[in-house]
């Protein structure tokens, strides 16, 4: 089930408002209660406070925007978990130097490569 949250964001949307813009006109609350979150106050300009039914129509929009933003975060942690390029690149390196069969494969590939500058020369 899709957050509150992204449901109304996807409702501002709709209806041809910023949603950043409109961040501090409205507020959602969860009293602890089993009764989950709600829309406690709604000062959007221009636009009724949406209803239960009006943002259940958002549900499948709000779980694929959520599945994206997931997918987002992982990239960015495997990103920046990873060590930089210039590592990597000193690591495979060195390894080319350590074993023959890369060594052998690094050559082929560098050979490829000064075909393909004599064939396009500058």
């Amino acid at each position: 089930m899709a957050q509150l949250n992204t449901k109304v964001k996807l409702y501002l949307e709709a209806n041809s408002k910023v949603y950043s813009s409109e961040l501090n006109n409205y507020v959602l609350q969860n009293d602890s209660d089993g009764n989950g979150d709600y829309i406690k106050s709604w000062n959007v300009s221009g636009l009724t406070k949406p209803t239960e039914e009006q943002l259940a129509t958002y549900e499948d929009a709000a779980n694929a925007e959520e599945s994206n933003q997931a997918v987002k975060s992982y990239i960015t942690k495997r990103k920046t978990a990873y060590p930089p390029i210039g590592d990597q690149l000193d690591m495979l390196w060195h390894s080319i130097d350590e074993s023959p069969e890369l060594k052998t494969k690094y050559f082929k590939f560098y050979e490829a490569c000064k075909a393909i500058k004599v064939k396009y020369p500058k």
